[in-house]
C-alpha cells in the first residue's frame, strides 16, 4: 500500500509550492532595497544640511555684532594712525579698511533714476528692450492643470527613455510640459497631451523591466547628487567648526565669543592710545 507521500512525483511538488517567480522580481527587490537605501540618506543629508544652517544662524546672530565692531575698530585705529603720521600708505589702508565697512548698494540704489515705485520709467524700458520687463503674475495651477501634468510627465518622463535621441526629444518635451504647468495654461497641457499621443511610434513599449532598470538608474543618478551635495556640506567652514565640537557646539561659540571679546578690548585700548598721543 502506498502512502500519499510516495505518490507525490517532483512535478507535483514543485507545483504545490507555487507558480514559478516573475524574472522580474529580483529587480523590483533591487529597485526597492535602493529606494529604502536613497530614502534614508536624503533623511541623512537633510539633517545634516539643517544643522549646519542652524548653526550657521546662530554663528551670525552670536558672533556677528563682534566681528562688525571688530572691523569698525580696526577702521577707526587705521584712520586715527593715518591722522597721526599723515604717510600715504597709512592714508590708503585707513581708505580700505573704511570701505571695507560700506554697505553693498541696494536695487533701488544701483537703478536710481531708472525705475519708480512702479517699476523701470518706460524710457529705460525703451533702452533695454522692446519687451515689458515686469515680472509675470503669480499663477497657481488648478486641479485639471496638475492631473494633466502627472499624467505627462510619468508617460513622458526621460528615465523611460532606451537611447539617447528618445531621452533627448523627451528632455526636450518635458521642458514645454514645465512651462506650461508654471503658467498654469490647462489649454496649453491639453495640446501637450493630444501631440504626445500623436507622437512617433516607439520601436518597442517599454517592458516592466525595462522601467525598472530605468528607476535603478534614476536612483543612482540622485545618490550621486546628493553624495556631491553632502560632500559640499562637509567642506564648508560651518561643518569644520561643528566638528571641533560636535557634543555641544554651544560652548564653542562661547569659547569663539571671549575670544572675541578680549580682542575687542585690546582694540579700544590701542584706539584710545593713538588718539591720546
Amino acid at each position: 500500500m502506498t502512502t500519499p507521500e510516495a505518490d507525490r512525483t517532483p512535478e507535483h511538488s514543485e507545483g504545490a509550492a507555487g507558480a514559478a517567480p516573475r524574472p522580474e522580481e529580483r529587480l523590483e527587490r533591487a529597485v526597492m532595497a535602493a529606494e529604502k537605501a536613497l530614502i534614508d540618506y536624503e533623511i541623512a543629508v537633510e539633517t545634516f544640511r539643517v544643522e549646519i544652517e542652524n548653526f550657521s544662524r546662530l554663528h551670525e546672530q552670536r558672533l556677528g555684532p563682534l566681528y562688525a565692531r571688530l572691523e569698525e575698530l580696526d577702521a577707526l585705529i587705521a584712520e586715527a594712525r593715518a591722522a597721526r603720521t599723515g604717510d600715504p600708505e597709512d592714508l590708503r589702508l585707513a581708505q580700505e579698511a573704511r570701505a571695507r565697512l560700506a554697505p553693498i548698494p541696494g536695487v533701488e540704489d544701483l537703478l536710481h533714476g531708472w525705475m519708480d515705485g512702479q517699476g523701470l520709467f518706460p524710457e529705460s524700458v525703451a533702452m533695454l528692450t522692446d519687451r515689458s520687463v515686469q515680472p509675470p503674475p503669480r499663477v497657481r495651477p488648478g486641479e485639471e492643470a496638475r492631473r494633466l501634468y502627472r499624467e505627462l510627465v510619468r508617460k513622458a518622463h526621460p528615465d523611460l527613455a532606451q537611447d539617447e535621441g528618445e531621452r533627448a526629444r523627451r528632455d526636450e518635451f518635458i521642458s514645454r510640459v514645465n512651462a506650461a504647468y508654471a503658467r498654469g495654461d490647462e489649454g496649453a497641457l491639453l495640446a501637450l497631451q493630444e501631440e504626445w499621443a500623436a507622437g512617433p511610434v516607439q520601436k518597442r513599449r517599454a517592458t516592466p523591466a525595462d522601467e525598472l532598470y530605468a528607476r535603478l538608474e534614476w536612483l543612482a543618478a540622485r545618490k550621486e547628487l546628493l553624495s556631491e551635495l553632502a560632500g559640499k556640506l562637509e567642506e564648508s567652514a560651518i561643518a569644520s567648526m561643528l566638528r571641533l565640537a560636535p557634543d555641544d557646539p554651544d560652548a564653542l561659540l562661547d569659547d569663539i565669543a571671549q575670544r572675541l571679546t578680549g580682542e575687542i578690548a585690546e582694540r579700544e585700548a590701542e584706539l584710545v592710545a593713538l588718539r591720546q598721543a
